[in-house]
């Protein structure tokens, strides 16, 4: 099979979710879209949301203004930054644990508690139950990450519903990675959303009901997998906003940033599957193994995705980018023993 690849960036035709016009992929599209906003247009959508969070307020006093899940990275601190210093808003930070965190990750977590003034739940299964969910993910669908992607989606919403909080704060839209979006959407979190991308079709109720020989599950193992119910998001209102639609993303600078100001924490050490340091402290494996089966099933990795985004910020030609591609994204990683010996 031959590969076509984006004009402008160094995806190929076979991208998860991508589309193509006239050689140019549906992110890098998304992209200029988003880019055409001016300075003057971004301060009005930072306008709209403070209105957002000034009216709830003024009803739920006493109450906290939004939640935001968190781990230990760059984008969820830099929610935490600006929606306490910048919108000083009140919020309960909601971090799914999945026992692989980089320590750089533990540290920016524990870091981002003291410094943001904001409370803090950490919620997730016990070990026993992550690594029986590692082997049966892998096997399904060729990713034993399925609970991450599930957790740091579904305990977020349900706290919410728990605690009664309207408005729950992401970070950046999709666009530079699908280019599914136009501005003028203001795209929102939804279980659609949920259950077809971050949960690749399948919900807590395949690992219930389905037949994995000596290993099983049962409903009290997954709790922090399963969705509230309709009411109950009728009920707290309960809306997910993405910070990306209101102020200018940029990941890099937002890392300068908070290295600066906050000390910050990237991987030092350097990942083998790309060439970025500073995105997935939250889990080894996403920089490893995780990568490595991306690359397998859909012929790009790591290092496409990171290439890509920095093409289109004009940080690397693309004649760069293809030397990142080819130098990492087939790379495997050592993180493969570790996860081998971790899952026995």
């Amino acid at each position: 099979m031959k590969f076509v690849y984006c004009k402008e960036c160094v995806y190929p035709y076979f991208g998860v979710n991508l589309t193509f016009q006239n050689g140019v992929c549906s992110a890098c599209l998304s992209y200029k879209e988003f880019n055409k906003i001016s300075e003057n247009d971004w301060k009005k959508r930072e306008e709209k949301l403070i209105s957002l969070f000034e009216a709830y307020r003024k009803k739920n006093s006493s109450n906290y203004d939004c939640v935001i899940p968190v781990s230990g990275g760059k984008d969820s601190f830099f929610q935490t930054y600006y929606a306490t210093k910048k919108l000083n808003l009140k919020p309960l930070l909601v971090t799914y644990n999945g026992n692989n965190f980089l320590p750089e990750g533990e540290y920016n977590r524990e870091l981002m508690r003291k410094v943001l003034d904001a409370d803090h739940i950490t919620w997730g299964p016990s070990v026993e139950v992550l690594k029986k969910l590692n082997i049966v993910a892998f096997e399904a669908m060729g990713d034993m990450n399925w609970h991450n992607h599930c957790g740091i989606v579904t305990s977020p919403i349900i706290i919410a519903a728990k605690f009664n909080v309207k408005y729950i704060l992401w970070g950046e839209v999709d666009t530079d990675i699908f280019g599914m979006f136009d501005p003028n959407d203001y795209v929102e979190f939804s279980h659609r959303i949920r259950k077809e991308h971050s949960l690749r079709g399948y919900d807590t109720n395949f690992f219930l009901k389905g037949n994995f020989g000596k290993i099983n599950f049962n409903k009290k193992d997954l709790i922090w997998s399963i969705y509230p119910k309709d009411s109950e998001i009728i009920k707290s209102e309960i809306r997910g906003l993405f910070l990306g639609n209101y102020m200018k993303w940029d990941a890099e600078n937002n890392v300068k940033f908070l290295k600066k100001n906050y000390g910050w924490k990237s991987y030092e050490k350097g990942f083998e599957r790309t060439y970025r340091n500073f995105s997935n402290l939250d889990d080894r494996y996403e920089n490893g193994i995780h990568d490595l089966m991306k690359f397998v099933k859909f012929g790009y990795g790591r290092a496409s995705d990171h290439a890509s985004k920095d093409i289109r910020a004009g940080r690397m030609t693309r004649e760069e980018g293809v030397k990142m591609v080819l130098k990492y994204d087939h790379v495997v990683s050592s993180d493969l023993n570790y996860w081998l010996n971790y899952v026995d």
